[in-house]
């Protein structure tokens, strides 16, 4: 997987966004989620496909 400058990546939230800022983004790339409440920490990158299927069959 290769890093993209944080600048490149567009962020969408998460559908069932209360509007409090209190979800997750999600990166255009699919390859990164991060927390709306702090768009400049952290982000959690990975296949984000894999991690929703996995999510779903919980």
């Amino acid at each position: 997987m290769s890093a993209r400058p944080v600048e490149a990546i567009r962020w969408r939230k998460a559908s069932r966004s209360d509007g409090n800022d209190t979800c997750v983004e999600l990166a255009n790339t699919l390859d990164a989620l991060r927390d709306s409440k702090n768009p400049g920490g952290p982000m959690i990158r990975g296949d984000v496909r894999q991690l929703l299927r996995a999510v779903r069959m919980a």
